[in-house]
């Protein structure tokens, strides 16, 4: 059984700069990589059936992700330098669109193939590059991409801009765009959805936080959230106040914070299935029915 706080409000609706920022992002902190607490825990979790499970989340975050099936795409334009990478489903369409942003490391295979398994879902997608093509390798090459993109909040959004107006130029796109983006990437997409062209949805996971009601009244769609109990970047009490700032600024929001997990348990679950795989189909439900009442209704 899942065992998760709530923090479920539909209220309704709600432009700033230099919130980036406020973006430090958390994704170097306790629970980053294979070695998080939350393995700790692991003989807590209840019995379940985590291979059927498994079976019914996206192939990328239990380590199953395929070859790649999409393609480099340069978006911004006079930036070559920039190459993002484009999956589009099979059929004619017209789909919704999404753009997705990775975490501290940059763009990486893992961001790649949950674009694909998101195309396999209906979606035009677009794993956006926010370090022109460049990667970390380790917490100090990260933290100085991450450092970088902070000190020019202007050129990140213009990032984003671009991305949504390739998505919006192509013939087999509804015109519906969302942002989705983990730890760095979700505060990014907060970021954006405050600041950027507008589009229709923005889906954190575990991404820096705003707790300024006025800041978010610019936010002028329905907010998902993914968070975990074990966090602390940001921690449950930074949800709390992130949920109550939302209330405060009427903007609809689908926030969980789920228990016994850590930071960046969704995107790898492979790291500790039995631990792991229960919650993360919670939150794959909860942003399938998101993505689908916010892009395709």
């Amino acid at each position: 059984m899942i065992r998760h706080r709530t923090l479920h409000r539909s209220l309704t609706i709600a432009p700033l700069l230099g919130l980036l920022a406020l973006i430090t992002t958390a994704c170097g902190g306790p629970g980053a990589d294979a070695e998080s607490a939350d393995a700790d825990m692991a003989s807590e979790a209840e019995t379940v059936d985590v291979a059927a499970i498994v079976e019914q989340l996206p192939p990328a975050i239990v380590g199953n992700g395929g070859e790649l099936a999409g393609s480099a795409v340069s978006y911004v334009p006079g930036d070559d330098a920039t190459v993002g990478y484009l999956s589009v489903p099979e059929g004619e369409g017209p789909f919704p669109a999404l753009i997705i942003v990775h975490e501290w490391n940059g763009l990486v295979d893992r961001v790649r193939q949950v674009a694909d398994d998101l195309a396999d879902e209906g979606y035009v997608v677009l794993a956006a590059d926010l370090y022109a093509g460049r990667t970390g390798a380790n917490p100090e090459e990260n933290m100085a991409l991450v450092q970088e993109v902070n000190a020019d909040p202007e050129t990140m959004v213009a990032n984003l801009d671009a991305a949504v107006a390739l998505l919006r130029a192509r013939d087999d796109v509804t015109g519906r765009v969302g942002t989705m983006g983990w730890c760095f990437g979700g505060g990014v997409v907060l970021s954006f959805g405050l600041d950027g062209v507008n589009h229709e949805a923005t889906a954190i996971f575990y991404g820096r936080l705003l707790d300024d009601p006025d800041a978010l009244e610019a936010m002028d769609h329905e907010v998902y959230g993914t968070f975990a109990s074990e966090d602390s970047g940001p921690s449950p009490e930074q949800v709390e106040a992130f949920e109550t700032a939302l209330d405060a600024a009427g903007v609809a929001h689908d926030l969980h914070i789920y228990d016994d997990v850590n930071h960046g348990f969704w995107l790898r679950v492979d790291q500790n299935a039995e631990l792991r795989a229960e919650p993360a189909l919670d939150a794959w439900e909860r942003l399938k029915a998101y993505l689908d009442r916010t892009l395709r209704n």
